[in-house]
């Protein structure tokens, strides 16, 4: 199928795609039952100036997984094929957990950043407290728009956080604001 598409195809699908994504992030949704952490905690007077979450790269493995029980269940594999999709799935749900639950905010006053619905992980620096944002990104980070941020605050605190799409926008974003 690949051969079919070609890779211009494959390219113009991933523009798209993250195209889409961005103006999803762009379009907050304003319901009271649909906020979010960042938009619920706002001060007033405080605007969200940039928004992320964990990249979607985290769910690579589970694709690879569905793949290939798609590919065992056209083979004739129909046990082979349920099995490596019950993986999958159990790959995919922690997974999507962490995708639907992480949120990384730059506003006009503060950084806020969460992680985890049963524990959570939250951390609020008013911007004037952030020494540093370190950006580690692999090759495929690079290439796929995601990577690891480290953020430094006053005092010597660090706080990491892994796979977050759109490291060196969400650094900019913060070094933006703090000047």
């Amino acid at each position: 199928m690949l051969q079919r598409l070609g890779w211009g195809a494959i390219a113009d699908f991933w523009v798209s795609w993250r195209a889409a994504a961005l103006r999803s992030r762009l379009c907050p949704v304003t319901s009271e039952a649909n906020m979010s952490y960042v938009s619920k905690s706002l001060i007033p007077g405080e605007q969200v100036i940039y928004r992320t979450r964990i990249s979607l790269v985290v769910f690579s493995w589970p694709a690879l997984f569905g793949l290939m029980a798609l590919a065992a269940w056209w083979l004739g594999f129909r046990a082979a094929a349920a099995v490596v999709l019950t993986v999958a799935v159990i790959i995919l749900l922690p997974k999507y957990v962490a995708y639907a639950t992480s949120e990384f905010a730059v506003t006009n006053r503060r950084l806020v950043l969460k992680v985890g619905v049963l524990s959570r992980r939250i951390v609020e620096l008013q911007l004037s407290k952030v020494e540093a944002i370190a950006v580690d990104q692999n090759l495929l980070g690079r290439i796929f728009g995601y990577g690891n941020i480290v953020v430094t605050g006053t005092g010597g605190t660090k706080e990491s956080f892994r796979t977050v799409s759109g490291p060196l926008n969400f650094r900019r974003a913060v070094q933006a604001e703090s000047t």
